[in-house]
């Protein structure tokens, strides 16, 4: 009676966690989108520019990216329940603040607060599960529910902006995320059970301080390049302090007893490929979202509810597709679904290249439906395998490094893209205004005024009777550099469908390849288990060596 009663107290537990991180990781994804949707009416309302405009999201995501690592550390160290319940928090406390803000300073600072906490939720939510669930291949089922979480975050966003916006101010699409918070903050203290690194990990605090400074550095000079020029002094200056940093940081992490990201993990070639992965697929995705946001509003003239409901379509593909995808992983190798998610991905991309203004609903969700499919394919298995491929213990960093990966991509992807998109925009301009009767000094005044301020500048000219054609024109111009941007962030995801065949391979080829020395054996154990996390039965990856 009592082995029975013990026994269900443990999958009550267990079962309390798996939610409580479920109800994090959508918690710390929420105000992407909600938000995305939402700059025009922000930028309304505060009366911005349009680069004020831009670092209301990268005040979120620069503190996410930046501090990902540290928390995951903190986490290892002083208990993942204690950094989780802060990040809450912390997220609580920054849609307060923004829902508060009357000018754009405190909008950032609400914006850098919530993003502190996500920080602080991405990596102990599955360092949680993983400590919840040590068996990796059952683990597999329970991810799946983490990533179904964070899609269904990505999700719901746009459509509760959409009805916020139509009916309230903008600052109450910070609403939702207050009570959620607290209500998690609250059924967490009784519920959820501490864990921490078993192995004295320490804080080390030169990696925090240098990782820290490089992502801050290398992420703020991609974003300000993008806007402004990569010849900057202010550019040139933050991407070198960025490499600098970066390579104080592998310097740093090598000579730590208690580095915050052993290096060693990426003797895994599975854990390589899926910090890749993430990387590239995040940084072309993101990027792909925030162009069509503009091809919506711009181009097809939605309002903010009609937009969110056609970006609704890729999420809850994702998540239709992705919630199987936990409980396939222990018969489907993982590099098969990564794979063919990801080839997906790429297909749908290119598919969108001939979209125009008149592209109908149904001609533009049926490729945005393949999208979603393919990565409901790709998050589960990619998450699942990054953790997998480390000793247990190492689960928080591991987890921490997976999501510091794709917050560094997911930040640099509407730097990136945008600036593709408003260069091949602005450079066609001219021809499209001169196609549409637009000549003279009225086309090189709008022609100037958009290399200045983008192409929403032009909106705010008295355009007169010409404003119909100047419209058009921008829109032909807008779609050809989104053609350019979807080709581009094809290209990409398929340069991470390399990545994934190349380094996700079976195990009995890493187990033939010949011996070369000591140092090649040494990295077996950590290499061991790449194509699959469950199939056939692996063992779960051996000890860890730091080189």
């Amino acid at each position: 009676m009592n082995v029975t009663t013990a026994a269900s107290g443990s999958t009550d537990r267990r079962a309390a966690t798996v939610a409580m991180a479920c109800l994090g990781v959508f918690v710390a994804y929420l105000p992407i989108t909600t938000v995305a949707v939402s700059l025009p009416a922000i930028q309304r309302a505060l009366n911005t520019s349009t680069a004020q405009l831009s670092w209301v999201q990268d005040a979120f995501v620069l503190p996410m990216a930046a501090f990902i690592l540290t928390a995951g550390v903190f986490g290892d160290v002083h208990g993942r329940k204690k950094v989780f319940q802060a990040g809450l928090f912390l997220s609580a406390v920054g849609a307060l603040v923004a829902l508060c803000a009357h000018n754009i300073q405190t909008l950032w600072a609400g914006q850098a607060l919530a993003g502190l906490g996500s920080a602080a939720l991405l990596p102990t939510t599955l360092a949680l599960i993983s400590h919840a669930v040590p068996d990796f291949r059952e683990r597999g089922k329970f991810i799946g529910m983490w990533a179904m979480a964070l899609l269904a975050a990505l999700a719901v966003g746009p459509v509760i902006a959409g009805v916020v916006l139509d009916h309230y101010s903008w600052r109450w699409i910070y609403l939702l995320s207050i009570p959620l918070s607290l209500l998690a903050l609250a059924v967490a203290a009784p519920l959820l059970t501490d864990s921490r690194a078993p192995h004295g990990r320490k804080l080390d605090w030169p990696g925090q301080i240098t990782a820290a400074v490089g992502v801050t550095a290398l992420v703020y000079g991609v974003i300000e390049g993008g806007a402004d020029s990569f010849t900057s002094a202010k550019v040139v200056a933050a991407l070198a302090l960025g490499i600098i940093a970066l390579g104080a940081f592998v310097v740093a992490e090598r000579r730590s007893a208690s580095p915050m990201l052993d290096l060693a993990v990426f003797r895994s070639a599975a854990f390589t490929a899926t910090a890749l992965i993430a990387l590239i697929t995040f940084l072309g995705l993101i990027g792909f979202f925030f162009v069509l946001s503009l091809y919506f509003g711009m181009v097809q003239q939605l309002g903010t509810l009609e937009a969110g409901a056609r970006l609704l379509l890729v999420p809850v593909a994702a998540i239709v597709a992705g919630a199987p995808a936990g409980r396939l992983m222990h018969r489907v190798p993982a590099r098969r679904m990564i794979t063919v998610g990801l080839l997906l991905i790429a297909g749908s991309l290119l598919a969108m290249t001939n979209l125009d203004a008149g592209t109908s609903y149904g001609s533009i969700a049926w490729r945005l439906i393949v999208l979603g499919v393919g990565l409901g394919l790709v998050t589960t298995p990619m998450t699942a395998t990054a953790v997998a491929a480390v000793p247990h213990h190492l689960a928080g960093m591991a987890s921490a490094a997976n999501n510091a990966f794709r917050q560094v991509g997911g930040a640099l992807g509407p730097a990136v893209l945008g600036a593709l998109l408003s260069t091949r925009a602005v450079d066609t301009l001219p021809g499209h205004l001169a196609d549409a009767g637009v000549t003279g000094g009225q086309a090189h005044a709008i022609v100037a005024t958009a290399k200045e301020g983008g192409l929403g500048a032009v909106a705010g000219m008295n355009l007169g009777s010409k404003a119909g054609q100047v419209y058009a024109a921008l829109g032909d111009s807008l779609i050809d550099g989104m053609r350019l941007c979807l080709i581009v962030a094809a290209g990409l995801v398929l340069v991470a469908a390399v990545c994934g065949v190349t380094l996700l391979r079976r195990p009995q080829q890493a187990a033939a390849a010949p011996a070369r020395g000591a140092g090649e054996a040494q990295q077996a154990p950590m290499g061991a288990p790449t194509e699959n996390v469950g199939a056939a039965g692996p063992a779960e990856p051996l000890g860890h060596r730091r080189g």
